[in-house]
């Protein structure tokens, strides 16, 4: 076990190269704490097989005994190790991380999890590659296993070795349950210094984070009274006195508009893949177009790393509080949403998805917050020109998006839509002949795809009577990858923002920071509304100068990013500050300043026990 965990350490370490910034110190911690995860997780695995032998009579022990039990044992426990080592290595692939909660996720959801891994990898090979070797390593050392069985131990000497295997086993446990990796400042390095399986068990443990239990806090009277003074800052008038209810109102600037609004999500849409961002592979030509006919943010930034937290932040503008999303939470019905303004005002609003929502609880979520919910199953099967595990292709979900708006339309009702796509996602299928890359050739193609599909729905759109008065807000979930040296590489988190009305709203590039949070209020700002809120972003055209922030996170990590710091909480109770150079969006270590601490604990922590306690409903 000790051998194999460590080869899946080295093969890691070979794909991760210099991007651990390894140097003699670094190598020999990795190497050092990689071997304390290893020993004590082998020695947790081996105590049932300890256990079994240590009260096994000796007068059972025979040659058909090994055959019949301990050998298939120990080929099935040899499979099982290397499908592991496989399994780490497409995740790492995938994700740049030791298995963590996406991997618990994924228990939960297995027909899309298991049908990814059919459509994107040759499955029954590596099934049968890995069974052949387990299948010959056990027999290869059959013959030394019968013989260490059939030396007699007495009872009371196996029992004494089962206790000392324990102890040590428990004694170690108690050194790595702790933060023992976490003074890696690389978090390549952090990672491979950990072991998959115990990281798969601590993501399981702890899928739940409480932030009052596991981060830096502040009196609770004083969070809520900075959450209020957060909330305020673009001058919106409290209804109450009470710091705790949340509830104020915005007044608008202008003449109110009612247009047509759609929301399109675009799944892993990095900005990096786009020209306009540096790219030279020209896959987003759609993308790069719009930023000059639309209102382009080239500034914006994403909640997280997951579709939840994108579906979090432009549907509740909450921040990513640590675990998991809302969208995944128990207790997440009625909440005051996007959805619920728009509904105020008389509007239909919809949630399209173009896979099945039950994945992520994306029906029960947006089902319980105001919206109509439309996933692939209200797709009918003779209009899908292409599917896969995840959902059918981005030009079938916008066909269907195209016939509920022209519905909505004619029963004389303004809409909101709010559109997820699904096709820029591994196994990276999607219909031939659409664009000049090939079908699973990877992700520059499914970027393309997706592009394609974008500037096709936005043309169809074009010759319907409703599209002159209709605002289109394009923005992705979240980017491609999120992996990085740092707990909160910036760059990772960079996503294109654009709002297209070419009837309504002149082009214009704005530079001031916009948080994913921000952009729901900034879109009813743009549209002049007045309304009664509980959002914690902001309209960022009415923020004053300087205090436009970013909140980003993982699953554990949160950050708060204001001019050029970046304040980045993690459990364990520990808070540090970071500079950042804008040209290259590069963070380094700097010193603390605890008013800026100070703002991002009353923020995060503010909106968990808002949430906790109730106080993000509904208004009535």
């Amino acid at each position: 076990m000790v051998l194999l965990f460590a080869l899946t350490r080295l093969a890691l370490a070979l794909r991760v190269g210099g991007e651990a910034d390894w140097t003699f110190q670094t190598l020999v911690q990795v190497a050092s704490l990689g071997l304390l995860y290893d020993v004590t997780v082998a020695l947790l695995l081996a105590l049932p097989l300890g256990l079994l032998l240590a009260l096994w009579p000796t007068r059972w022990v025979s040659p058909r005994f090994a055959s019949a039990l301990v050998l298939p044992a120990v080929a099935g426990s040899l499979f099982g190790l290397l499908f592991n080592a496989v399994a780490e290595w497409f995740f790492w692939t995938e994700f740049s991380s030791r298995f963590n909660f996406i991997a618990v996720d994924y228990l939960v959801y297995t027909d899309e999890v298991i049908g990814n891994i059919r459509e994107s990898y040759p499955v029954g090979w590596i099934l049968g590659a890995l069974g052949g070797l387990s299948l010959l390593a056990a027999f290869s050392i059959r013959r030394w296993i019968t013989r260490q069985l059939s030396q007699a131990t007495p009872l009371k000497a196996r029992l004494g070795g089962l206790l000392g295997h324990a102890l040590l086993a428990a004694a170690l446990l108690t050194i790595v349950s702790g933060n023992a990796r976490d003074h890696l400042q690389n978090v390549y390095a952090r990672e491979l210094a950990g072991n998959g399986l115990f990281e798969f068990v601590r993501a399981f443990k702890d899928n739940e984070l409480d932030y009052v239990r596991f981060y830096r806090t502040l009196p609770e009277a004083a969070v809520y009274a900075r959450l209020r003074q957060e909330m305020l800052l673009t001058g919106g008038e409290p209804l109450s006195d009470d710091p705790r209810q949340l509830a104020y109102r915005v007044l608008s600037q202008g003449p109110e508009r009612r247009p047509n609004v759609v929301l399109v999500m675009l799944e892993s849409m990095s900005a990096d893949f786009m020209q306009t961002f540096g790219s030279s592979k020209n896959i987003t030509p759609t993308l790069d177009r719009l930023t000059r006919e639309s209102l382009f943010f080239p500034r914006a930034f994403a909640s997280g790393t997951r579709t939840v937290r994108g579906l979090e932040a432009l549907t509740l503008s909450v921040p990513p509080t640590p675990g998991n999303a809302i969208v995944r939470r128990p207790h997440n019905e009625h909440l005051f949403s996007l959805a619920s303004v728009f509904n105020a005002k008389g509007y239909a609003s919809v949630f399209l998805y173009g896979g099945y929502g039950y994945f992520d609880n994306m029906n029960g979520f947006f089902g319980h917050n105001g919206y109509e919910v439309i996933d692939r199953l209200a797709v009918d099967p003779n209009k899908i020109h292409h599917e896969n595990i995840w959902g059918i292709a981005d030009e079938d979900l916008y066909t269907k998006a195209l016939e509920t708006f022209d519905a909505k339309r004619a029963a004389g009702q303004p809409f909101f839509a709010h559109i997820m796509t699904t096709s820029n996602h591994r196994p990276y299928t999607y219909p031939e002949g659409r664009i000049d890359i090939p079908s699973k050739t990877g992700r520059d193609g499914a970027v393309k795809y997706a592009d394609w599909a974008l500037g096709d729905f936005l043309k169809k759109a074009a010759e319907k009577p409703w599209f002159g008065n209709t605002v289109f807000v394009i923005v992705a979930d979240h980017q491609a990858s999120a992996a990085g040296k740092t707990d909160l590489p910036l760059a990772r988190y960079r996503i294109p923002l654009l709002v297209y009305a070419p009837k309504l709203i002149p082009p214009a590039r704005n530079e001031r920071l916009i948080a994913q949070i921000d952009i729901a209020p900034t879109l009813l700002g743009l549209l002049n509304w007045s309304y009664v809120s509980k959002f914690i972003g902001h309209d960022i055209n009415r923020l004053p100068a300087g205090k436009e922030h970013a909140l980003i996170s993982t699953y554990q990590t949160v950050g708060y990013l204001e001019n050029d710091r970046l304040v980045i909480l993690n459990p364990g109770r520990r808070a540090r500050v970071e500079s950042v150079d804008w040209t290259s969006l590069a963070t380094r270590p700097t010193d603390d300043a605890p008013a800026a601490i100070e703002e991002a604990i009353s923020v995060y922590q503010g909106a968990s026990l808002a949430f906790k306690a109730g106080l993000l409903g509904r208004l009535n």
